[in-house]
Formats: C-alpha cells, structure tokens, sequence
C-alpha cells in the first residue's frame, strides 16, 4: 500500500523533523478500519493501556484503563476523549496503516494509538518528543498547530495531561476522513472534535532520549564486568601534593570508563535487543503449547504463508559475516541461508515460504523458535 500523490524524497527532505505538513486524502479509496464499539471493547481489557479524557477548553480530567463497559453508557455530554494505545497490537485492519509509512526504518516506528472522540473532545494544546502521522479515520477534528516547545516550555499543573501553558496558533485545518496531518518532535499542537464520532489514528515513532540510551546500556555494561576489575597503579610515582588526583590517574580512570563505552559492537548487539524489546513485554503472545520442529516441517512442505505477530519488534544488524536478527529483545545469529530469511522476515509482514528457505535445517529451527516466543505464526495461526 502507497499513499498516492505523496512525494516521499520531497517529504523528508522538507519535511521531516522541521515542519507539519498536511496531506489531503491521499488514499486510494480510504474506509475506517475500526469500529467505535471495538475500540471501546479494547479499553476494557487489562492488558490494553487505555484513557478517557473528560471535558474541554481549561478543564479536563482522566480516568485510566481498563474502563468499564458500564462507564460508556454513564457518559454524559460533556466532552470526551477515548484514547487507546497499540490498537495495532490487536486489530491487523489498524496495523496495516503503518504499511505506507516504513520509508522511516521500522525501528524508529512505535504504535498506532487511536482515539474516539465526542463533538468538543480533546486533550488540549500540547507538544510530543516524536514524530506523528495522524489519520483522520471517521469524522472531522480541527487541528490548530503552534510554535516550537522544548523542556523550557512552561506546562500548566496536571497529573496526567501536559498541556501547554501558551499556545500561539500559526496554522489551522479541518480533516475530513482520510486526511493526514504529519507533525514533527517539539511543534505544539491541538486537536477538537468537530461533531461527534471523531475517530484519529496516531502512528507514532520512538526517539530514544541520550540518558535513556547511556543508562540502559552502562547497566547491560556494568551487568558482565566482574568486581574485581579495579584501577590499579602499578609503578606509582610520588607527587608533590599528595591531595592531588594527578592528569595521569584521571586519564586511566576515564580509560577504564570510555574503553567499554566505545566498543561499537558491544553497542550494536545491546541496542538490537534493547529496541526490539516489546512495548508491553508482560504481554505473553506465545502459544498454549510449544510447537516442534516436525510440526514445522510439515507446514513447510506445503509452502506456507509466515505471518509476523504485530505486536512484535523486529530488527536486524549485518555484523561482517553474519546477520543479528533481534526479535522482541532476543538475539539470533545468522548464517547463509538464514540470512536471507531473516531480512525478508523483518522487510514483509506476511510472506509464502519458498523450498529455499523451507528446505534449511537452520531456518526450520529458527521458525521454531520464533513460533515458540510468539513472535511469528503460520497464516492458519498454528
């Protein structure tokens, strides 16, 4: 699937992380993949991450998931916002909507969240550390966008919403189904529902922040390094003052650090498994009974069709040689034949196994493995 009329060279060479563009219906024949109901259905599950925001203009409250189906129909008239995390996790209708969008590399790409909203509903002028493609699926929404927000922007007080303080409008649309609205990282935006039966599709991208990236890698670091590898100085020369720490002691200490830092692939291999760690890794998407090789080379005999789990997060790393492939947070090594099979697993959705791949020993057996951990599925679901 192609978003039609849409220059993607001109788009990130534009676009990209420095300006909101809007793209009128660029679909080929667009339809709501997602009815209300269902997605209220969802925000009633415990292990969907749901919120719903009531109220309007400088006054809105939320009520965190999972809801009760109850408190749908208790809803009165004032303005309100569902909104539901990872819908594509659940509905493959929702997680084909990405499909158009993998000119950014799969591992920038997060979620799909969605919102239901009533005529009013918002969640107010605010702004996002990440890109964000948002879809108008079912009615209209007015989107307002500002000016450039950072860590110094002044919030206003609010538990669960960070709403800006200031908003200065600069642009302003009307979405009618089938429009799209990209925003870049730090630009303020706002979105009201226009009518009732406002439906939004937020296909969002992850930036990992540097402390984020610095922390979780110095703990995988500091995970293998024995206790007993300590600073030494053997040779120790006196000093005048001995209140001094000297350039030459400083210059090994910061060795000591800067040594393991620096190991590129140390870095690659951590941050495939760190990336492609599922979102809601306390989800258990594998199967109720573990599925053997020869069950696998029974399917394989009829070339069928592999199907990845949406909810999983694939990746992979050429590694001289070999392949990394990083399936949510585990790391495959990869050789001859499974190489290829590894890139066109991360590169399709869904896909017919050829005899190349289907006759491999190796590939057999990481079939087995990634059926096992829920990560991939025949097409039947077996």
């Amino acid at each position: 699937m192609k978003l039609a009329n849409f220059d993607i060279e001109a788009f990130l060479r534009d676009y990209w992380q420095q300006k909101p563009l809007l793209i009128r219906n660029s679909w080929a024949a667009w339809q709501n993949p997602l009815d209300p109901n269902e997605l209220a259905g969802l925000a009633c599950e415990p292990e969907v991450e749901s919120r719903l925001v009531i109220g309007a203009q400088g006054s809105w409250t939320v009520e965190h998931g999972p809801l009760a189906e109850a408190r749908f129909a208790a809803l009165g008239q004032e303005p309100s916002t569902l909104l539901v995390q990872a819908v594509d996790h659940h509905v493959p209708e929702v997680a084909a909507l990405i499909a158009p969008f993998r000119f950014i590399p799969n591992w920038r790409i997060d979620d799909v969240m969605v919102s239901y909203a009533t005529d009013g509903g918002g969640v107010g002028p605010h702004f996002d550390q990440y890109d964000v493609f948002l879809i108008q699926g079912h009615g209209r929404r007015r989107w307002r966008v500002g000016q450039n927000c950072n860590a110094d922007s002044l919030l206003l007080p609010h538990e669960d919403l960070r709403l800006l303080a200031e908003f200065e409008a600069t642009d302003e649309w009307l979405l009618e189904p089938g429009d799209i609205l990209y925003v870049p990282p730090g630009i303020a935006h706002d979105g009201v529902a226009v009518g009732d039966d406002c439906m939004t599709y937020s296909i969002g991208f992850r930036a990992p922040s540097r402390s984020e990236l610095i922390a979780d890698f110095a703990d995988d670091l500091v995970a293998d390094i024995e206790d007993d590898d300590r600073y030494t100085d053997p040779g120790l020369a006196t000093q005048s003052n001995p209140g001094e720490i000297s350039a030459g002691a400083l210059d090994a200490l910061h060795a000591m650090i800067t040594e393991k830092l620096s190991d590129r692939k140390a870095f690659a291999r951590w941050f495939g498994g760190y990336n492609s760690t599922p979102k809601y890794p306390e989800v258990d998407w594998a199967p109720e009974e573990a599925t053997s090789i020869e069950e696998v080379r029974e399917y394989l005999a009829n070339r069928p069709t592999l199907a990845r789990n949406p909810a999983s997060r694939l990746s992979f790393i050429h590694d001289g040689t070999e392949l990394l492939l990083f399936v949510d947070g585990e790391c495959f090594e990869c050789h001859g034949e499974t190489v290829a099979f590894a890139e066109q697993l991360c590169a399709e959705d869904m896909f017919d196994v050829v005899p190349e791949f289907a006759g491999s020993a190796a590939v057999q057996s990481l079939i087995v493995q990634l059926i096992n951990q829920g990560s991939v599925a025949f097409e039947d679901g077996e």
